[in-house]
C-alpha cells in the first residue's frame, strides 16, 4: 500500500538557489557562438494592403544569410478555426505584425538591414473596438472568413465575429415574465492586462538530421511542434521541441508564432538561429488579457431565488481568433457557477478587431466575469433588500445543483466554505478603526472555476542508485509544481524523498503528448499520469524484490528508499540492491502511465461551441478584501484580504499559500492600476515598465488564507491545482468593497485614482452597450 500522508509536506522549492544565484540556464542562456540572430520587421500601420515587399537588398546586407516572409510559410494555424499566419502576406490586421525575418551573424547587424527591406503599404480604415467591429456594413477584418478551415466544429461566427459559444437550459423568456420576479440589469466593461513575465518570449532553431530543433521558452511544447509542422509543412514527427525553464507565464506563452520562424531560418541557413523579442516587442504585441464588455440580467424572486438568468459577453480577440475562440467556452461555467439558477440563456463571443491578438491570462475571461457576477450579484441584493451575504449562503451550488450546461454538481463546497470566512474574519478581526477617517469598505466574493485536464503522460525510470527518473512533457514556469508537487507525488509513490526524484526537462522527443502548463493541470494531469506510471514501477520492484527475499509482494512495503516486509522495520533490502538485481536479471525497471479527462457530460443540447461542455474538476473560491477609500485623491488602500481556497488535498501546504500570496498580488494589479489601452493608430500604448503600473513591493498585502481540503476531485490523491484560481475573485472582492465604501456602483476596472474620484462623484460614464442585446431577444446568431 502506498502511504497518502508520507507524500504531504511543505518541500522548500529545489530550484531556488540556483535562480537566486543567477546559475539557471533559461533559453536565451542556450545560444551558441555560432547562433545567428533573427530581428523581425513588423507593421507600422494597424491596417492595410501590402503592394510591395522587396527584401534583395537586404540579403546584400553585411551579415545577413536569409530572410523569411510569407512566401515561405503560406499556410495557416490558429485554435478552432485555422485563421492566422505567420507573417502577413497581402493583409496586414495589426499594429506590430510580423511581416519579415533577417538571421544576421549579429542582432545589430540584422537591424541594420531592417531600414534595406522596400516595404509598401497601402494603409485601410482600421476597426479598432467592438462596437465598430458590429457596426452595420463594417468593414470585414478577414474578408475571407468563411474559408477558413474550422479545426473543430460546433461554434458559430459571422463576420467580425470569430466565434459564438452558447449555453441554454430552461424556457428564459417564461422566467423573466414572470409577475413575482424582479429584473435586475448590470453592464461591465474591463481593459485589457499586460503579463508582464521577465522573460520575454525566445526561441532558438536549429535544423539537425533533417529535422527541426527548437529550443524556446513556452507552456506548450506539444503545441509548438504541431504548429511548426503544420507552417512548415513537416509530419509533427520531424520536428523536436524541448524547454529549459521559463521565466515566467501566466498563460501569455501558449502561442506559437516565433518558434516556427526559427525553423524556417535554420533550414534555410544551416545554422542555429535564435529570435528573442525585446520588452517593448512583448508589451505591444504581447497576448494581453482580453478587453471585454458584458451585459447581464437576473430574474430573482423577493425571497431571493434566481429564476432566470441570461448574459450576453463580447471578447475583443484583436486580429486573430487564437485562443479567444476556445475561451468563449469558459463564459458560461464562471457566469453560470458559483449560484443556483433556474433557466439560463449565456452567449459569449469572440470579436476580430484590429489589434494585436489577445491569449489566455491566469484564470483567462474568469477573472473579469466573476467580476461581472459579484457586482450584478451585489446589485440584486440591493435591488431585493438582502444582505448580500446571506443571499451568497443561500443561493451557492450545492449538491445535485446544475451548473448552466446542466452538469450536476457533487458536494456541497461553497456553502462550508463562506461559513469558514465568517470564522477567519472573527479569528482575525476586522479593520475599520485602520481607515482612519477614510471611506470604508469590506465585500465577500466568491467565484467558480475549473481545473483543465487534458492529456499527459509520464514515464519512470529507475536508476542504479535507488533514484528515480520522471519524463514528461511538463515545464518549469516558475510555479514549482514540477519542482515540488510531482517529486512528492512521485517519492510518495516509491517509498523515496522526493530529492530522490530526477526531473527531465520537456522534450517532445522523450516525453508523450501533454497539453500544456496551464489551467491548474499540472499537479491533476500530468500528477495522474505519474501515478500510473509509478504504479507500474512498484509492481515490478515488488515483484523482483518479492523475489530476493522469498517473500509475497503483498507482504512488502516500499518506505525511505528501502523494501521492507510489512510489520518488520528494517528487514528486507535497499531500493538500489533491487534494482541492481533486476538490471542483472529481468532488465531495467520503468514504468509508463497516462490520463485524460473522463469527459464529464453536459445536458443535451444546453452546450453549442463550447470546447468543455462541462467542468470535471470545478474548483472554488471565496474572497474578502477591506478597503479605505480616500476621498479627496481617490486613493485606495487593501487594509486586509482573507482567502478560502478549494485545494482538494493540499500536498505541500507552503506552495500553496505561495500561490495565493502570488495570485492576489497580480489581481491588485488588475483590479487597481493595470489598463493596457489602445490608441487611435492602433498601437498599445503602455509597451514599457515606464508606462505600464505592475504591483510593487509596497502594494503587497499580506493574505491570510484558508486551504479548503476535502471536496470532490478526480486528481491524483484528490488534489486539485491551486496556482491558477487564487487570483479569480480579486476584482471582484476589491470592486465590491469599494463600491460598499463609497456608496456608488462600479462598473469598470481599475480601480485607478481619477476613476474612483470620477465615480465618487457621479461624472464616471456608465457602460453603454446597445450593440449587445438590445432587445434581450435570443440573440444569438443561430
Amino acid at each position: 500500500m502506498v502511504d497518502v500522508s508520507s507524500t504531504v509536506m511543505d518541500l522548500p522549492r529545489r530550484d531556488a538557489r540556483d535562480k537566486l544565484r543567477g546559475r539557471t540556464r533559461y533559453t536565451n542562456d542556450r545560444a551558441r557562438p555560432d547562433t545567428l540572430h533573427a530581428v523581425l520587421l513588423r507593421s507600422t500601420v494597424p491596417a492595410g494592403r501590402i503592394t510591395r515587399l522587396d527584401v534583395s537588398a537586404a540579403l546584400e546586407c553585411p551579415g545577413v544569410h536569409a530572410i523569411v516572409t510569407g512566401a515561405d510559410a503560406p499556410g495557416l494555424h490558429g485554435i478552432g478555426i485555422a485563421d492566422h499566419p505567420l507573417f502577413a502576406t497581402d493583409t496586414i490586421r495589426y499594429h506590430g505584425e510580423p511581416i519579415a525575418c533577417i538571421a544576421a551573424e549579429t542582432e545589430a547587424e540584422a537591424k541594420a538591414a531592417l531600414a534595406a527591406i522596400v516595404l509598401d503599404v497601402e494603409p485601410l480604415n482600421p476597426v479598432l473596438t467592438m462596437a465598430e467591429a458590429l457596426a452595420p456594413g463594417a468593414p470585414l477584418i478577414h474578408e475571407d472568413w468563411r474559408a477558413y478551415e474550422v479545426l473543430t466544429e460546433g461554434g458559430a461566427r459571422d463576420g467580425n465575429i470569430a466565434w459564438e459559444a452558447k449555453s441554454v437550459r430552461g424556457d428564459v423568456d417564461a422566467a423573466f415574465a414572470r409577475s413575482d420576479v424582479t429584473i435586475v440589469e448590470s453592464s461591465i466593461a474591463v481593459g485589457r492586462q499586460s503579463h508582464v513575465p521577465f522573460e520575454p518570449r525566445v526561441a532558438i532553431g536549429s535544423w539537425e538530421n533533417g529535422r527541426a530543433h527548437i529550443e524556446t521558452s513556452t507552456q506548450v511544447p506539444w503545441t509548438v511542434r504541431n504548429v511548426t509542422g503544420r507552417v512548415l509543412q513537416l509530419p509533427p514527427g520531424r520536428v523536436r521541441v524541448t524547454v529549459p525553464p521559463v521565466g515566467g507565464g501566466f498563460g501569455l506563452k501558449f502561442d506559437a508564432t516565433i518558434e516556427p520562424i526559427t525553423a524556417l531560418l535554420a533550414r534555410m541557413t544551416g545554422r542555429s538561429v535564435i529570435l528573442e523579442n525585446s520588452r517593448q516587442e512583448e508589451m505591444a504585441t504581447c497576448l494581453c488579457r482580453e478587453n471585454a464588455e458584458i451585459r447581464i440580467r437576473s430574474a430573482v424572486t423577493a425571497e431571493g431565488e434566481i429564476v432566470g438568468r441570461e448574459a450576453v459577453v463580447l471578447m475583443d480577440c484583436g486580429a486573430y481568433g487564437g485562443e479567444q475562440v476556445f475561451l468563449t467556452t469558459m463564459t458560461s461555467h464562471t457566469l453560470g457557477g458559483s449560484y443556483r439558477l433556474g433557466a439560463v440563456r449565456l452567449v459569449s463571443r469572440a470579436v476580430y478587431t484590429n489589434t494585436p491578438p489577445n491569449g489566455a491570462f491566469r484564470a483567462c475571461n474568469g477573472v473579469y466575469n466573476s467580476f461581472a457576477l459579484e457586482r450584478h450579484t451585489d446589485e440584486i441584493c440591493a435591488a431585493i433588500g438582502m444582505d448580500p451575504i446571506e443571499f451568497r449562503k443561500r443561493n451557492v451550488l450545492g449538491n445535485g445543483d446544475l451548473g448552466p450546461t446542466g452538469q450536476v454538481f457533487e458536494g456541497d463546497v461553497l456553502g462550508p466554505m463562506l461559513e469558514r470566512m465568517d470564522t477567519l474574519r472573527a479569528n482575525t478581526g476586522t479593520l475599520e478603526h485602520a481607515a482612519d477617517g477614510r471611506l470604508y469598505g469590506r465585500a465577500t466574493a466568491l467565484g467558480t472555476w475549473f481545473i483543465f485536464v487534458g492529456p499527459s503522460a509520464a514515464t519512470i525510470n529507475l536508476n542504479a542508485d535507488g533514484s528515480a527518473t520522471l519524463v514528461t512533457s511538463g515545464v518549469e514556469i516558475g510555479s514549482g509544481t514540477m519542482m515540488q508537487s510531482l517529486p512528492q507525488i512521485v517519492a510518495g509513490q516509491l517509498g523515496l524523498h522526493p530529492d530522490q526524484i530526477v526531473v527531465r526537462e520537456a522534450d517532445t522527443d522523450a516525453a508523450g503528448l501533454d497539453a500544456g502548463i496551464g489551467g491548474g493541470r499540472t499537479t491533476v494531469s500530468i500528477g495522474a499520469a505519474s501515478v500510473g506510471a509509478a504504479a507500474e514501477v512498484r509492481e515490478k520492484l515488488l515483484r523482483t524484490a518479492g523475489e530476493m527475499l522469498q517473500t509475497a509482494p503483498k507482504d512488502l512495503v516500499l518506505r525511505d528508499g528501502r523494501v521492507e516486509i510489512s510489520g518488520r522495520p528494517g528487514s528486507g533490502a535497499a531500493i538500489s540492491t533491487v534494482v541492481a538485481h533486476a538490471q542483472a536479471t529481468t532488465g531495467p525497471i520503468s514504468g509508463t502511465g497516462s490520463f485524460t479527462a473522463k469527459n464529464t457530460p453536459a445536458m443535451a443540447g444546453c452546450a453549442m461551441g463550447h470546447f468543455i461542455d462541462a467542468l470535471d474538476i470545478p474548483v472554488f473560491v471565496v474572497h474578502e478584501a477591506e478597503v479605505a477609500v480616500d476621498p479627496d485623491t481617490g486613493h485606495v488602500d487593501v487594509l486586509a484580504y482573507r482567502v478560502v481556497q478549494d485545494v482538494g488535498r493540499a500536498l505541500n501546504p507552503r506552495a500553496i499559500m505561495g500561490q495565493i500570496q502570488g495570485g492576489v498580488v497580480q489581481g491588485l494589479g488588475y483590479a487597481l492600476h493595470e489598463e493596457v489601452t489602445i490608441t487611435g493608430d492602433g498601437r498599445i500604448a503602455q509597451d514599457g515598465f515606464e508606462t505600464y503600473r505592475v504591483p510593487l513591493a509596497q502594494d503587497v498585502v499580506p493574505v491570510v488564507a484558508d486551504l479548503y481540503e476535502g471536496a470532490p476531485s478526480m486528481g491524483p490523491l484528490g488534489t486539485k491545482g491551486a496556482g491558477e484560481v487564487p487570483i479569480l475573485a480579486v476584482g471582484s472582492a476589491i470592486a465590491c468593497a469599494v463600491s460598499n465604501a463609497i456608496g456608488k456602483p462600479v462598473y469598470r476596472l481599475p480601480l485607478t485614482p481619477p476613476r474612483v474620484l470620477r465615480l465618487i462623484h457621479d461624472i464616471e460614464p456608465r457602460p453603454d452597450y446597445p450593440h449587445i442585446a438590445p432587445n434581450w431577444t435570443d440573440n444569438t446568431l443561430r
